[in-house]
């Protein structure tokens, strides 16, 4: 004979569910704040922070990006992007929502969905969520040029290893003003990595490789793929052209 299922049987039921799935989840955590967290590294600024930002622009050919135009990625296969650089505007593309994303005045942009122009109530939102895609997702393809913008201070890090590295902190514009990246360079001043110290993240320092670098058609360099612990973050079929 079946026994009745009282309510204090159910919650009992209810709460063993969520520690089988939430314990492992807790644990996990747990085990990688403990390997991965890492101060914010403290470093000096100066000439020689801007000395090792201006090699790392020569080792990627700064002018050769700047005279692109025109820049296509696909984020993780989801986020579809043409960017139209010198003319200041990006189509934004996920699921049937596309937006013509006009990066000075916002409220210029053009919302389709399904193809239709879209102009009612949650024309903002999906304005507002092209932008903040387009300001992560565009980071992680152009960072590297952005050291001397304005609102960022340069620092020079020591790392354990002995070896310079470069300490970004932005303190302004973007999505998350106050993020912190520290560059880790090969000997010619090229990227192979950056560590993280960003609001979006739990952990302090996590790092991800800048890697598969590709000459685009206008001479840029542009990375195709990053590793972040155990996940692949695929820029798709990255192209760069000079219009």
């Amino acid at each position: 004979m079946a026994k009745k299922l009282t309510t204090k049987r159910i919650l009992k039921i209810i709460g063993g569910v969520i520690i089988f799935f939430t314990l492992p989840t807790l644990l996990l955590f747990g085990f990688m704040y403990l390997k991965y967290n890492e101060p914010l590294p403290t470093g000096l600024q100066g000439e020689k922070a801007d000395q090792l930002a201006s090699k790392m622009l020569t080792a990627l050919d700064e002018d050769a990006y700047h005279n692109t135009d025109y820049l296509e990625w696909t984020f993780k296969g989801i986020h579809h992007y043409k960017w139209y650089k010198t003319d200041k505007s990006c189509e934004v593309s996920w699921d049937d929502i596309t937006v013509i994303l006009d990066l000075e005045n916002h409220d210029n942009s053009i919302v389709f969905a399904a193809k239709q122009e879209y102009n009612d109530k949650e024309k903002h939102d999906y304005i507002h969520k092209a932008e903040s895609y387009f300001n992560n997702d565009s980071f992680w393809l152009v960072a590297p040029y952005k050291v001397f913008d304005a609102g960022v201070e340069r620092r020079l890090v020591k790392t354990e290893d002995n070896k310079d590295a470069l300490l970004v902190t932005y303190t302004s514009g973007g999505t998350t003003p106050g993020d912190s990246y520290l560059w880790h360079l090969d000997t010619t001043g090229k990227p192979t990595s950056y560590q993280m110290w960003v609001a979006i993240l739990p952990i302090d320092g996590l790092e991800a490789t800048w890697e598969n670098w590709t000459t685009t058609e206008s001479g840029a360099q542009l990375p195709s793929a990053h590793k972040l612990l155990f996940l692949d973050l695929d820029m798709g079929n990255v192209k760069g052209l000079k219009l």
